[in-house]
This record gives C-alpha cells, sequence and structure tokens, in this order.
C-alpha cells in the first residue's frame, strides 16, 4: 500500500495531535545537537578490518546517559573495543510486542585533507553539525537518545516495551555487533516485532513536494573474493596462462555488464510517486528517464531498479619480472529482493572458467509492506509537523543492520526523520566529504520521534 491513506492512518488520534508536537521534546531539541557533536567527537572509524579504535568510548558515553536516565544499560563487548549497548524501556502496556530502535556507533574512514573541517570536530557552523557520522548515523543516535532522557524525566513511558540498542560494525556488516548479538544473544530482542533505524523518513524535494522516504527494502550483499590461478614463470617469457589476466577479463566483463531493470514493490513505489510529483506519466520502459529527472537521490534510489556489481580491490604479484601464480579481486554486489538466484547465475556466467568465488560476506535482500500500525503512527507524526509532506516507500541499494534482525523475524523500516532543504544533496553526505546535517533537520526529527513514541 503507497497512499497516504496508509502511512498518515486513518485510525483514531490518540490524544491531541495539535498539542502534542508544539509542547513536547523541548528539551530534547536544545540537547540533541550536543549530543550529535559529542559523539562524531568520538572517533569510532571503522575500517573493516578490526584495526580500529573500536567503539567502547562511545558505548560508555550512551551508556551512561541512559543510565541516568533510569534505565539499566548494559555493554556487550564481542571483541576487545568492539562494544554495543542495549538497554529496555517497559511500556505502559508490556503485554503488546515491543519495538526495537538501533542505531550503530561505528562511521566509515575520514581523510582530513579532504574536509573543510576536522571530520571528528562536531563543529557547528553555516547551521549544520559537521563530521563524520553526522548523517550516518550518529544524528538518529542523538536523536534517540535525546526524545528518551527527556520522556523519562518527565515520566513518560511509551505505550509498548521499546529496546534501544547502539551497535558495533554496521559498516563492515555487523560481525561484532548486530549479528553477533544475534547469534549469542537473541533473548536481548524477545517479544521485539518491529524495528526502526535509519535511512528513513528524511525528505527529498521533487516537483516541488517533499516526500518522506520510509526504508521498506533493501538490496541483498554479496561481498565476493574472485581468485584466478595460473603458471608462474619469468615475465619476459610467453605465459598464456597468466593468472592476472584471466581475473582481469572477468572482473572487466563483470563492471561492464549492463543489468536489466527488475521490479520490486517499493522502488516501483517511489517511482510512481516521482512520476506523480514531476506530473510524468510511469511505465517499465521509461524509468532510465524517471531516474534522470529526480535530482541527487538518484545516487541512493538509482541502483535499486536492477542488481549491481563493482570491483573494488585487485592484487596480484609482488615484482614486475615475476608472473604470478594466483591473483585475486573483490568485488560489491548488491541484487535486489527476489533476484538472488538470477544474480548469482549471471555473475557465475560472467566469471567465466578459471576464477573461483567465495564469500566475503553474504546477506539476503530484505523487504516488508508499507501498512500497518506503525507505518500508520510514523505517518501521522509526520504529519503533523509538516502537514504538506507525503510519506512514500523506497528500496535502500546498500544495507543496514535490518539484515540481521530479520535473522529474528522482525519487521524493519528506516525511520530517522528530517526535514531537509531541497537543495541538499543528502545521498552524497553518506560516506562522503564535508558530511553535515542541519541543526533544524534535527530539531524537527526529534519532534517528530517523540510523538512517534506517543502513537505507536
Amino acid at each position: 500500500m503507497t497512499q497516504n491513506s496508509a502511512a498518515a492512518g486513518q485510525r483514531g488520534q490518540r490524544g491531541p495531535a495539535e498539542d502534542r508536537p508544539a509542547t513536547r521534546a523541548t528539551a530534547a531539541q536544545d540537547d540533541v545537537v550536543t549530543l550529535a557533536s559529542d559523539l562524531i567527537r568520538i572517533d569510532t572509524s571503522n575500517p573493516g578490518d578490526n584495526s580500529g579504535p573500536g567503539e567502547r568510548t562511545a558505548a560508555e558515553y550512551v551508556a551512561t546517559i541512559l543510565a541516568d536516565a533510569g534505565l539499566e544499560p548494559k555493554i556487550y563487548e564481542s571483541d576487545p573495543k568492539r562494544a554495543s549497548v542495549i538497554a529496555r524501556i517497559s511500556g505502559t502496556d508490556s503485554s503488546r510486542p515491543a519495538l526495537l530502535i538501533h542505531g550503530h556507533l561505528d562511521v566509515v574512514p575520514a581523510d582530513a585533507a579532504d574536509w573543510r573541517v576536522n571530520p571528528f570536530s562536531g563543529d557547528v557552523a553555516e547551521d549544520c553539525v559537521w563530521g563524520r557520522g553526522a548523517v550516518d548515523m550518529k544524528d538518529m543516535d542523538a536523536m534517540v537518545l535525546a526524545v528518551i532522557r527527556q520522556r523519562l524525566a518527565e515520566g513518560r513511558h511509551p505505550n509498548r516495551d521499546i529496546v534501544l540498542a547502539f551497535l558495533a560494525d554496521e559498516e563492515a556488516g555487523g560481525n561484532y555487533g548486530a549479528d553477533w548479538l544475534v547469534d549469542n544473544h537473541p533473548e536481548l530482542f524477545e517479544g521485539v516485532t518491529e524495528a526502526i533505524s535509519e535511512v528513513g523518513g528524511f525528505s527529498v524535494t521533487i516537483g516541488g513536494r517533499r516526500l518522506y522516504l520510509i526504508e521498506t527494502a533493501e538490496k541483498g550483499i554479496a561481498w565476493m573474493r574472485l581468485t584466478a590461478r595460473g603458471t608462474a614463470g619469468h615475465g619476459s617469457m610467453v605465459q598464456p596462462d597468466n593468472a592476472v589476466t584471466t581475473l582481469a577479463e572477468a572482473i572487466g566483463r563483470l563492471g561492464r555488464h549492463e543489468w536489466p531493470v527488475r521490479e520490486t514493490e517499493a522502488a516501483f513505489a517511489f517511482l510512481r510517486e516521482a512520476c506523480t510529483a514531476l506530473g510524468v506519466e510511469f511505465t517499465f520502459n521509461n524509468v532510465p528517464e524517471i531516474l534522470s529527472k529526480i535530482g541527487p537521490i538518484v545516487r541512493m534510489v538509482g541502483a535499486t531498479t536492477r542488481n549491481t556489481v563493482n570491483p573494488s580491490v585487485l592484487r596480484a604479484g609482488y615484482k614486475v619480472n615475476v608472473v604470478p601464480q594466483t591473483a585475486t579481486a573483490e568485488v560489491d554486489g548488491r541484487f535486489l529482493p527476489g533476484y538472488e538466484d538470477e544474480f548469482f547465475a549471471t555473475v557465475d556466467e560472467l566469471l567465466g572458467p578459471g576464477v573461483e568465488r567465495e564469500f566475503i560476506r553474504h546477506f539476503p535482500g530484505v523487504e516488508t509492506t508499507f501498512d500497518g500500525d506503525l507505518v500508520a503512527a510514523m505517518g501521522e507524526a509526520v504529519l503533523a509537523q509538516d502537514p504538506e509532506g507525503r510519506l512514500v516507500p523506497y528500496c535502500l541499494s546498500g544495507g543496514t543492520d535490518a539484515k540481521s534482525f530479520s535473522r529474528l523475524g522482525i519487521r524493519s523500516f528506516g525511520f530517522a526523520p528530517l526535514r531537509l532543504p531541497a537543495d541538499l544533496d543528502f545521498a552524497g553526505m553518506f560516506h562522503g566529504v564535508d558530511e553535515r546535517v542541519p541543526v533544524d533537520a534535527l530539531r524537527f526529527g526529534v519532534r517528530v520521534l517523540d510523538d512517534f513514541l506517543d502513537r505507536c
């Protein structure tokens, strides 16, 4: 279901919605900027090989805030310095299924030489909070902490139990974070049926209309290592059995392959809404034309109409005049929900004989429907703050910790609400240079999340 009748909800309001956003979350709106800056200043860079500073310092910071608010957070360390924080808030009706709100504490590395500001400064300038993690995703971590701290200080418990999870290692697939917790401590998520987290709830302006994208699906992940083997020998001689040549030809075929457009419910629901905003007709054949008109968000959603593979790492040889016996490459494959079998069949055909593949990380795609009371609560909370907005589902080209929690049967949504300026290239901020989030967007998100917790 893609219309606002599903998102905004047709059920009765829980209390005077017109009063709630204006009078509540005042302290949280003041706190959220400081919290975001503090979290950004804690370097939690995750290079993916377990060599970074880890998340322990950030986890202790979060745990202290939650403990001061009256909760009993616990830090779980999967490896030295690789730490996640879990806390549970009792709802007024604990017989209802619980809601998981999760965010990750790690960030991708940043080279300060490329930035206008120190990426770990947390500076507030030009009405934005700057730094690595400002949008991915210490902004959401800060919004959740600010809202929870104020609500508990005021004695306002949620309607249902809430499990809070601030997680390690999302940027490398969750092996030391969500995946580890699901494998080793599934009891922490007992009774949880639904979850909200990152990369959703933010606005994009298309055709003059603000659409709030709710992530209901994300592509599967196939990070693969490819290996070709040949005959080692002297570089001056004819070497027809050259591992480097075999591998290079294979990854060239992979990297240049034109993957066909494939339909998924979430991706095409977004495209239909974009067409309505643009005043153009939607057809399967004009998908490329539609994508060309939607602006910078095409970076995030453009890849959700097809499978993709991008070669990213090459390793071979040790000396210019020695032909190596083996050559390896690493590639980032992403496949649409429902198209995994087709994806791997095509990959194997393109690789051809003589190249082996193995998984570095493999997660299936996840997808849920855009309906139900939780979606209605999202819509009501957003529209209370922005009556001209419109909620629409979409598919994420990347991945989140929702993949791990889906193994527990948890239905997940991307909902980290931000009202953004029409000219801000928000999609480009993810893992980009000069990452920043508008202060007004953080304040908006705090108001929406507080209202959402009253409704869900």
